[in-house]
């Protein structure tokens, strides 16, 4: 028989019920009440079959080391037709597939705009039958083809786009160039003055980057991104220091390109005055270290994030290129002008690549000033950043955070701890109008459907069941 203890304890810790916490307190012992979930519904079988992998923790450390690795290098850019070989009729779009009958209001809306952009119609509106009929377009997403897109993320042949390479490998990615805020047709708008600011992009800013970033050399993404962090971005939402540091490196090449000195001027006024600029060169420089850490047998690792404002899907690294997707979800935040929640449209773009690299939400502690455009407060931007470092792997050195006394940005979400915990990834994200056309209607915070993580976790299990011959 065991003795009980003679003296009473200093402290108790106590989870689930309350009632044994209050019992003890009654006693006069101090009690720690600590947060406790059980474990997603359905995963526990699923969660011990992984948990057991003997590949898992080696698999897991090599996924992030080979993203760690990446040094991001901005070394041009071009147009997507030459690049990524799009040709009339093909479209890239944000997010997992999809087709027509299924596209969003903002995807729809992208998607008209950008087949006038082409001249496939006149009118945008003209556009909404060619696409129904699928007989001369076809939808792909831009993960697909090494890209990520903004929003709607929509890629048209002619548009042109930032090129990133890891010199080590060679490895590239791609993604299009930054519109501004409001009406443009990243949030599903293409009024005239949209088709306008993109025919311009197309003629006078993509050849005049160009140029400069050809003759300026390569710009390291991966450093910027670094000391965006200490400047106070957190490189999805808020990529203010990241735009002046780009035109810092490129501002002498563009003033001696050969276009003319009102085009440099108006190019300097168009990346200046959007904050955003950079958030296009941020993406594409996360999905090249993400993709480096594809593909790992055993690994449990996240390796994109993406929505096409109808489902939202991930991708892991040790499942390869399938997509679990479930539906996307309503972002809570704040709105422009008269608009409200009825007005958004769910979940949207490929932008949480930052936030599945260790960025963006996950590093909202470094951009206290964020939580003004998406909601929230300064302790919440600060509890969301420790929170996410419990379902994520390691850290990146790279990408110190000041205020958590330069701790790295967590890195590499694991399906698995997303599971035992019940703690989703933070989205930072802007909100774009339900309605094709209407453009953003604001901004504020989102997490991916829980559903989606149990599934990826699940055909993990069946995989690691099939290596054992059970």
């Amino acid at each position: 028989m065991t003795a009980l203890p003679s003296v009473a304890p200093a402290a108790v810790a106590a989870v689930g019920a309350d009632m044994f916490a209050t019992a003890v307190a009654d006693q006069a012992v101090a009690v720690e009440r600590v947060d406790w979930t059980p474990p997603m519904d359905g995963t526990a079988d699923d969660l011990a079959t992984v948990a057991a992998d003997p590949l898992r923790r080696d698999a897991n450390a090599l996924a992030v080391s080979r993203m760690l690795d990446v040094q991001a290098m901005l070394v041009g850019v071009a147009p997507a037709s030459e690049l990524l070989g799009l040709e009339k009729g093909q479209f890239l779009h944000a997010g997992p597939p999809i087709e027509w009958a299924r596209a969003s209001g903002p995807l729809r809306g992208a998607l008209m705009g950008a087949a006038a952009f082409e001249g496939l119609v006149e009118d945008p509106e003209d556009a909404e039958a060619l696409f129904a009929s699928g007989s001369e377009v076809s939808l792909e997403p831009c993960h697909h083809r090494s890209a990520v897109g903004p929003m709607a993320g929509v890629v048209s042949p002619s548009m042109w786009m930032f090129v990133l390479e890891d010199p080590a490998t060679g490895r590239r990615t791609y993604c299009s160039l930054n519109e501004g805020l409001g009406k443009v047709l990243r949030y599903g708008a293409y009024g005239p003055e949209v088709l306008e600011r993109l025919r311009w992009m197309r003629d006078v800013l993509g050849p005049l980057l160009g140029e400069a970033v050809s003759a300026a050399g390569p710009v390291d993404a991966t450093a910027i991104l670094g000391q965006m962090l200490q400047m106070g971005d957190e490189a999805h939402n808020r990529n203010r220091a990241g735009t002046l540091m780009l035109l810092r490196d490129i501002a002498p090449s563009l003033v001696r390109s050969s276009r003319s000195s009102e085009e440099v001027a108006e190019a300097f006024a168009f990346m200046g005055g959007n904050d955003h600029f950079f958030l296009n060169v941020a993406m594409p420089a996360c999905k090249l270290a993400l993709d480096a850490a594809r593909d790992v047998p055993g690994s449990t690792m996240v390796v994109a994030m993406a929505r096409n404002g109808t489902d939202f899907g991930i991708q892991v690294s040790g499942t390869g290129d399938q997509w679990f997707t479930g539906p996307a979800q309503l972002a809570d935040g704040l709105f422009l002008g008269d608009y409200g929640p009825e007005d958004a449209n769910p979940d949207i773009g490929d932008s949480a690549i930052t936030e599945t690299a260790g960025i963006g939400g996950f590093a909202m502690a470094a951009a206290p000033a964020i939580v003004r455009f998406v909601g929230g407060t300064v302790p919440d931007a600060l509890a969301t950043s420790r929170r996410m470092r419990e379902i994520t792997i390691g850290e990146n050195d790279r990408w110190p955070i000041p205020v958590l006394d330069f701790a790295g940005a967590a890195t590499g979400i694991d399906v698995t701890s997303v599971c035992r915990t019940g703690i989703l990834p933070q989205i930072n994200t802007g909100m774009a109008g339900r309605v094709a056309g209407v453009g953003q209607v604001g901004a504020g915070l989102v997490t991916p459907p829980a559903s989606i993580f149990p599934a990826a976790l699940a055909a993990l299990a069946e995989r690691t069941r099939e290596r054992a011959g059970s």
